[in-house]
């Protein structure tokens, strides 16, 4: 496999996307592999990359069935459950604490 071309940041030739700007367009990578990259040259560190595919062989989105739907409903409502006091917190449980903040936190939620 040789190496891939690179380009300047924002001197892409037509027909070459990054995943946000395929995604945009309702497609996805399809499988392709990165076929060339951006580069974005920073003072003292190295420089920004960004992968880029080519659109003609990307392929549509995937749309979403109600079976996918449905699991991404209980994911989310997993995010929001305090795994201490199995409550749904309204919020997604912030990871640095690992329960809601009525629990993280019970001496200062009686004091208010």
């Amino acid at each position: 496999m040789g190496s891939l071309p690179v380009f300047r940041w924002r001197m892409a030739p037509d027909g070459y996307a990054t995943l946000r700007q395929l995604r945009a367009l309702d497609l996805r990578p399809g499988g392709q592999d990165v076929a060339a990259q951006m580069e974005r040259p920073r003072r003292r560190r190295p420089p920004l990359v960004a992968y880029l595919y080519r659109i003609d062989r990307a392929k549509p989105v995937r749309p979403m069935t109600p079976g996918r739907w449905a699991a991404l409903a209980k994911a989310n409502a997993a995010r929001r459950t305090c795994p201490e006091c199995r409550r749904d917190a309204g919020y997604v449980i912030p990871t640095s604490l690992g329960m809601c903040v009525t629990c993280a936190y019970p001496t200062e939620q009686c004091a208010a």
